[in-house]
C-alpha cells in the first residue's frame, strides 16, 4: 500500500519542467524552473540525486520572505536566496527529510536556487555575489 501511495504522490509533480542556464562567478549551472505553484510546492521532493552542476531555480511573481522545508526530500542541499537582481540574499545547508525544522530568507526575495549540497562553498560563492540569469520568455510565473 505504501509503494501505491509513494508511486501517485510523485506522479502528481510536475513531471518534466523547463530548464534554462544560469551563471555565477563564471560557473555554469543548469536549473529546472519551479514557476508554478505546483511545481514550487514539488521543489526537488521525491527524487534521489541532482546531476552535478544542476539545481533548481525557484520563480515567484513577487518580492516576499520565503520559507522551505525539507519533507520528502532526500538530497543534501545548499540554498541561495535572492532579491530581484539576483543578488544573493542568504546561503544555507539543508538537511534531507527533515519536516520540522525550516529554512528563511533573511529578507524578501524573488529567486531561490537550490543545489547540491556545498557547491557554494566549493565554488566559493557568497553573499552578495549576482547571479546571471536569462529566464525564457516561454515559462509562466504564477
Amino acid at each position: 500500500m505504501l509503494l501505491v501511495i509513494l508511486a501517485v504522490k510523485t506522479i502528481a509533480c510536475p513531471l518534466q519542467l523547463p530548464a534554462s542556464t544560469i551563471l555565477i562567478k563564471g560557473y555554469t549551472l543548469t536549473v529546472e524552473l519551479a514557476a508554478t505553484p505546483a511545481a514550487r510546492k514539488c521543489g526537488l521532493s521525491n527524487r534521489f540525486k541532482l546531476p552535478k552542476n544542476h539545481g533548481m531555480l525557484f520563480v515567484f511573481p513577487n518580492l516576499r520572505n520565503r520559507t522551505l522545508w525539507m519533507k520528502d526530500t532526500y538530497i543534501p542541499l545548499s540554498v541561495a536566496f535572492l532579491d530581484d537582481s539576483g543578488k544573493i540574499i542568504n546561503l544555507q545547508n539543508m538537511t534531507p527529510l527533515q519536516t520540522e525544522k525550516r529554512y528563511y530568507s533573511s529578507q524578501p526575495v524573488k529567486y531561490v536556487l537550490e543545489v547540491n549540497k556545498g557547491w557554494f562553498d566549493t565554488h566559493e560563492i557568497e553573499i552578495g555575489d549576482t547571479v546571471e540569469m536569462k529566464l525564457p520568455v516561454v515559462i509562466n510565473i504564477r
